[in-house]
């Protein structure tokens, strides 16, 4: 089975996008089993990805009856990328699938989310659940907000180094890093075995600076 959906799939054949305006953006959307209508899912890709890395199961979606709907959520591809900070809270990216579905007339969907997308899904349920018929997450299970600010929980088990507690605490830091080699801090970060270096931000620091790859690729070559 596991073949036979690999051969399914020709990055040619991957859904070409179109724009859609929603809850005051535009959403680079990708769209499979139009006619599976009535049969909604749509999938949240993570950080820092995007809608192709649904690609592999688009065909065996699309096989089992679903319509696939694939947002690149705001911020991310050709999607609208707003200013303001707060234009990115949970109730900007839950509005954004809802008004998807509202767009497409669905009153509501299966929803998969990984990694970042995991988190906008479980939130999506909690703010939306008559929207909400089933979801499935990968990567990030549900995390319970409790009293203490996420960073300084993190910061209490992770340490000062880690990345989300090391940006979040110098802001601009990380737009730094990551816009002075886009590319490079890409390529860098989907790679494995990478060595680890002390200081603030550690992997994802040499990931932007590395004037040379570090780690392996992903596929092993």
């Amino acid at each position: 089975m596991t073949n036979e959906i690999h051969s399914m799939f020709n990055s040619a054949h991957f859904p070409q996008p179109i724009l859609i305006s929603v809850n005051g953006v535009q959403l680079e959307v990708f769209e499979a089993g139009k006619q599976n209508a009535g049969k909604p899912i749509v999938l949240c890709h993570g950080f820092p990805e995007h809608a192709f890395s649904w690609r592999h199961q688009v065909p065996a979606l699309v096989a089992a009856g679903y319509h696939v709907i694939i947002p690149n959520q705001r911020g991310y591809g050709n999607s609208s990328r707003p200013a303001e900070v707060t234009e990115y809270d949970i109730e900007h990216l839950a509005g954004d699938l809802v008004a998807l579905l509202d767009h497409y007339g669905y009153d509501d969907a299966t929803f998969v989310g990984h990694d970042w997308g995991a988190n906008v899904v479980w939130n999506l349920a909690l703010l939306h659940p008559q929207r909400v018929n089933k979801i499935i997450n990968l990567a990030l299970p549900y995390q319970e907000r409790g009293e203490q600010p996420w960073v300084e929980l993190m910061e209490a088990i992770f340490g000062a180094d880690f990345y989300f507690v090391h940006f979040n605490r110098q802001p601009g830091v990380a737009d730094v890093i990551m816009n002075e080699n886009a590319s490079r801090f890409l390529r860098n970060i989907f790679r494995k075995t990478c060595p680890h270096t002390s200081g603030a931000g550690h992997v994802n620091d040499q990931s932007g600076k590395s004037g040379e790859a570090i780690g392996r690729p992903l596929d092993g070559r």
